[in-house]
């Protein structure tokens, strides 16, 4: 038998939500010139230069059913790779190997990122037709993250868009006076756990799951 969920709030306040995009932009006033003028189909130096920078870009994507993924890639600055003014690589860092993220470019080949650089509010998100790349001499240039990857993340750029800092400036990121005390959220070990739901299991077993996770995250 199916369980039963119970309502949540969002079947609640999805009753009265807004129902097209003409009332959406009617709650707003119009961009300016410049928040249009500045999307481009293609990076300039400039922005070059931001992906050079990055250390931690956002992968966002969507299956063939539209259940949506945002998740995280990481590696030493410019780990990322600007094959041409219309196209970046990402290698693919081994992970949990679900391959959340490639499955789904596999299925819609599309995909958008968020280009993050630590200690600097500026991000630049670039979205475009997407695919998986295992072809041999592009993946021996991708060792930035400790060896060739197995797979690359491929964008061809359909939009550029530099965001203006205020996200990250109101969050306050890169300030840590205004970060939260170590004791103030669960721990990674501990959020697993949780996930987990297996009573055997320990917070020390999760512990050292994840110490050797980490000491070997480049195999």
């Amino acid at each position: 038998m199916t369980p039963v969920l119970a309502a949540s709030a969002f079947d609640s306040l999805r009753l009265d939500a807004v129902p097209d995009q003409e009332s959406l932009r009617r709650a707003y006033e119009l961009p300016s010139d410049a928040a249009v003028r500045k999307q481009m189909t293609e990076l300039t130096e400039q922005t070059r230069r931001l992906i050079g920078c990055s250390s931690l870009v956002l992968v966002a994507t969507v299956d063939a059913k539209g259940n949506c993924d945002v998740s995280p890639r990481g590696g030493p600055a410019g780990f990322v790779a600007v094959l041409d003014a219309r196209t970046v690589a990402i290698p693919d860092a081994t992970g949990n190997k679900r391959l959340d993220t490639l499955q789904n470019v596999v299925a819609t080949g599309r995909a958008g990122l968020l280009f993050i650089i630590p200690g600097r509010p500026t991000t630049l998100r670039v979205n475009g037709r997407a695919c998986v790349s295992t072809r041999p001499e592009l993946l021996s240039q991708l060792t930035a993250v400790g060896k060739p990857p197995a797979s690359a993340l491929v964008l061809g750029i359909d939009e550029v868009y530099p965001h203006c800092p205020k996200a990250l400036l109101r969050s306050g990121a890169w300030k840590p006076e205004q970060w939260l005390p170590a004791d103030a959220q669960p721990t990674s070990a501990e959020v697993t756990l949780a996930q987990l739901r297996m009573p055997e299991l320990t917070i020390g077993d999760i512990e050292k799951a994840e110490a050797e996770s980490l000491k070997y995250r480049y195999e």
